[in-house]
């Protein structure tokens, strides 16, 4: 693809999750000058403008100049910074493309005036070293071609998949979105157990680390499911065994099913609360 059949793609907001994505489409030959950075933080953009992408802290200017608005602000402050923007944003007509947690497509197309394109999505922090799990819901007017320009920018850290329906967003929250902290904790639990086995805390840290990895790698690369390859390492009355069986008694499997409940109920209320504003 030529230079010039690029899409200008434009970031408000330019933290790490923006910077991520930025880096991402830069390492697949996205043309720098083709991606846009706003932020009230100078600091914020100086790393990118040295890269040669097109920075400024004209929300406005940059609302104007792309074909792809990635909106990466808080959740908090999103109303107030697109409320200004919508009569530019109603005139370029962009495809919306929101990474900000919470806040539903309906809400989006309000604050910038009604009748647009709007894709959710929701990203997780393993984007920021290009692993990353993103969960996409388009509204009924995303293009064919509007999908596939937020699979690229979705893809360029990780994998991306759609969803039929904006409540299916919690669920990916329960599983990808927040699934991170999940396995750091149960990592956290591992390293601390290993310690009072008898472990330093280095070596103990380094063999959960590493087979958290090997563990993650297998099940990636495997044509069989998780539950095969744990009952093909879980040897009858063997050593594994016995440590199943203490998840099992303490069944875990529910505790993960409340867990990720509570997850996704906690992102439908935010939903009711974040998409509120006037």
């Amino acid at each position: 693809m030529s230079k010039s059949n690029y899409p200008h793609i434009g970031f408000i907001g330019a933290g790490n999750m923006a910077s991520a994505l930025v880096g991402g489409l830069r390492a697949r030959g996205w043309p720098a000058d083709h991606l846009w950075l706003s932020d009230s933080n100078a600091g914020q953009l100086a790393g990118h403008a040295e890269h040669g992408c097109r920075t400024t802290q004209d929300n406005a200017l940059l609302a104007r100049s792309v074909d792809l608005l990635v909106l990466s602000v808080k959740p908090q402050v999103m109303a107030d910074v697109l409320r200004p923007l919508a009569a530019i944003v109603q005139q370029k007509r962009p495809l919306v493309l929101s990474i900000a947690a919470g806040i539903p497509a309906d809400s989006l197309e309000r604050w910038l005036g009604g009748d647009l394109a709007v894709v959710r999505a929701m990203p997780n922090t393993p984007a920021l070293v290009q692993t990353g799990a993103a969960g996409l819901y388009a509204n009924a007017r995303v293009s064919d071609a509007q999908r596939r320009l937020a699979e690229q920018v979705m893809g360029a850290v990780g994998l991306s998949l759609w969803v039929e329906t904006e409540n299916l967003i919690d669920a990916v929250t329960a599983v990808s979105g927040s699934g991170p902290a999940y396995f750091f904790y149960v990592m956290e639990a591992m390293i601390a157990a290993g310690c009072r086995l008898g472990l330093d805390e280095r070596d103990a840290r380094a063999l959960t680390l590493q087979t958290a990895l090997g563990a993650a790698q297998m099940a990636i690369t495997s044509d069989v499911a998780p539950a095969e390859l744990r009952r093909r390492v879980t040897s009858p009355a063997g050593t594994t065994e016995r440590a199943v069986m203490v998840f099992d008694e303490a069944d875990l499997a529910d505790i993960f099913q409340r867990a990720l409940q509570a997850c996704a109920d906690r992102g439908a209320e935010m939903a009711l609360q974040l998409g509120a504003a006037d």
